[in-house]
């Protein structure tokens, strides 16, 4: 999460309240919905919440993209976001297929 506030900085300030808060919301959302749904009774709704983090997670990986196609923060810095994003997702997906069964 520091990474993304520290690559988050080179975005031009007319994006502070777009794709700035926008990515910050979506990448506090992952935790956050795994947090929350960690405390919840059932598998059910504790797999609701996986899958809203998992939401979160491709909203981010969209934003990533559109920070990448206009050239706010150089692409291999996006990449390595990319990659770990990619990792938590499949955690993410994993932790779902657990919950399910």
């Amino acid at each position: 999460m520091t990474k993304l506030y520290i690559e988050l900085k080179g975005l031009p300030q007319s994006e502070r309240y777009g794709l700035y808060s926008q990515m910050t919301r979506a990448a506090v959302s992952i935790p956050s919905n795994i947090a929350e749904g960690s405390g919840r009774r059932s598998d059910k709704d504790y797999r609701r919440f996986l899958d809203i983090a998992l939401g979160s997670s491709f909203e981010l990986e969209t934003q990533f993209i559109i920070v990448q196609n206009l050239n706010y923060i150089e692409e291999d810095r996006i990449q390595l976001l990319l990659d770990e994003l990619s990792k938590i997702q499949k955690m993410l997906q994993g932790l779902i297929k657990a919950v399910s069964h």
